[in-house]
């Protein structure tokens, strides 16, 4: 069976492959901001301010899914590279149900819990109740949140990258639907744009399962899973930056929280979510293409063709750079009519925001190398590389920044964190891109 990895890649090709992905990510990143426009706009900042400060658990969740989904698709496509298509199916079919009972885990856990995590992630008085309403919501679609990480991933490797944008597509638009329904029309509040979110979950996750069910035209499905703990092992250790991204994000953000909460208030708590929502949007399209263009590395390589690498590679390095200009330029000229979405002009949220953005957007200059970076070395099944590019950028370098500047510049040094750790993690991303060159031929 031909599989799609196979082919000659061109420029076009290569950016018409990933480019599912990316808008894949891009709805993904949507259903959070969504879910804040209705909830500021129906609800109030102080609840858009709650729902941040229930994230930090959500990037946990994010955080398992996703090293499963990530260092598990370099193995299963670098099988397939090889020939060996049905060990292949074999660990994708053990790694489907692996993050299904980790779905579910979270969810009993998590529920158990909740009290407790809720104030160990620092939620004031009276933002405690409704982080409580919306987290614990969440919660129940864990399975369903955990099967969609996966096989936004696992599509792509199976060289069906349409269709797994057809179905989180379906998704973010159902949650989209839902929150207008649940939230503007019903008047549900919170817990409307909860609910909303989590059947938005269920649309790709539900897809995944009934193709995969299926023997089909493409080089993965389901088969009976056998536990290989081994490989388990080697998907978990390949994808461990992207784990450490997450983990990190789910650490900064609970900082972020804090350090806002103490200098400006519920105000300032939902004015960095505001500005979470425009990284999250830039994030996607990198993180979008570095993931789709994942399977392709990992088949090249694990197929030795050296001379499609290196045409790959400088076609994503052109990519990378090219989005990065556009990110920084479109968030400061978009700042001003997209904050007024969420909150009227004038406010001190808006305020709070207008003034230290101008600052903190000069990061997406440099985040979209080091994601790529740390994606490419996944897909090469380095996961010790990937990792420290990741954890040094995302968490070494952030949470020192954020431990030290807004001690030295207060106010500013908040907004100056981001920027400054990004900065540093792209150092650390071009030593190894130069240092592992030859190792990988790309």
């Amino acid at each position: 069976m031909d599989n799609a990895l196979g082919r000659r890649f061109t420029a076009r090709s290569l950016l018409l492959f990933a480019l599912p992905n990316i808008i894949m990510m891009v709805f993904l990143s949507m259903y959070t901001i969504v879910d804040g426009i209705f909830i500021s706009r129906f609800a109030g900042t102080l609840a858009l301010s709650a729902v941040n400060m229930s994230y930090p658990l959500n990037c946990l969740e994010m955080a398992v899914g996703i090293m499963l989904a990530s260092g598990g698709s370099a193995v299963i496509a670098r099988k397939l590279g090889e020939g060996d298509a049905d060990a292949a199916r074999r660990d994708f079919s053990f790694l489907v149900l692996v993050s299904l009972t980790l779905g579910v885990l979270f969810m009993a856990l998590g529920n158990l819990f909740l009290d407790p995590i809720i104030r160990l992630l620092g939620a004031s008085e009276a933002q405690f109740e409704l982080c409580k309403i919306y987290t614990r919501i969440l919660l129940f679609f864990a399975p369903a949140f955990f099967l969609q990480t996966a096989f936004q991933t696992l599509f792509i490797t199976a060289g069906k990258p349409g269709l797994g944008l057809f179905a989180t597509v379906c998704g973010g638009l159902a949650n989209m639907v839902l929150d207008y329904v649940f939230v503007g029309v019903c008047g549900w509040g919170i817990a409307g744009a909860a609910v909303a979110t989590g059947l938005g979950y269920l649309v790709p996750a539900a897809a995944g399962l009934i193709y995969f069910a299926r023997k089909r035209d493409s080089a993965l499905y389901f088969v009976r899973a056998k536990p290989d703990w081994r490989m388990l092992g080697q998907a978990c250790f390949n994808g461990s930056s992207e784990m450490v991204t997450n983990i990190a994000n789910a650490i900064t953000t609970f900082l972020f929280n804090a350090l806002f909460l103490r200098y400006w208030g519920e105000d300032g708590v939902a004015a960095i979510t505001i500005v979470l929502y425009f990284q999250f949007v830039c994030t996607a399209v990198f993180f979008g293409f570095s993931m789709g263009v994942a399977p392709v590395i990992s088949y090249k390589y694990g197929a030795q063709d050296h001379k499609q690498l290196k045409h790959i590679f400088r076609i994503c390095m052109g990519f990378v750079l090219l989005c990065s200009v556009g990110s920084f330029v479109l968030s400061r000229v978009a700042i001003g009519p997209c904050l007024r979405v969420f909150t009227e002009a004038g406010g001190n949220v808006f305020q709070i925001t207008m003034n230290g953005f101008p600052i903190y957007a000069v990061c997406f200059l440099f985040m979209g190398l080091s994601i790529f970076a740390s994606a490419m070395f996944t897909a090469f099944s380095d996961g010790k590389v990937s990792a420290i590019i990741s954890f040094a950028r995302t968490l070494v370098f952030l949470v020192g920044m954020l431990l030290l500047l807004p001690a030295l510049l207060g106010e500013t040094g908040i907004w100056l964190s981001v920027p400054a750790a990004e900065g540093l993690g792209v150092v650390v991303s071009v030593w190894y891109l130069i240092r592992k060159r030859k190792i990988y031929q790309y």
